[in-house]
């Protein structure tokens, strides 16, 4: 029935500020970008190598995330990279930091853990 993620959706404070971080930083390509006149709204599609999405939104008034990183809802958004201490190299030359890898107990796999723009806690998780 499922196959896949398709994409992550993400409300952001600052719309160009965010698209910048996510295109430029991360490097993700953007596939369509609309302004919806009716809502006051930016929605950005932007694509991974794999074809999976992040959409970002604008919309005026939208309220801050209430707590990090135990709020309920969406935790974080983990992205897989094949190297992660080349991917915290990228981010620290872009002035992103990130805390210090740690290693998943039940899959040996090494993480760490960045913040988009908004605060958005997201993670690289070595495959």
């Amino acid at each position: 029935m499922f196959k896949a993620i398709h994409h992550v959706a993400i409300i952001c404070n600052d719309y160009a500020v965010s698209k910048a971080f996510y295109q430029q930083v991360l490097g993700l390509k953007v596939i369509a970008e609309n302004y919806r006149a009716e809502r006051d709204s930016y929605k950005c599609d932007l694509a991974l190598p794999d074809g999976t999405q992040v959409e970002l939104f604008s919309f005026p008034g939208a309220p801050a995330r209430p707590t990090r990183p135990e709020a309920q809802g969406l935790r974080h958004l983990a992205f897989k990279v094949a190297d992660i201490e080349q991917a915290i190299a990228h981010l620290n030359s872009h002035h992103v930091d990130c805390e210090p890898v740690r290693v998943d107990p039940y899959t040996q796999r090494r993480f760490t853990f960045f913040n988009d723009p908004d605060g958005l806690p997201l993670e690289l998780y070595e495959d």
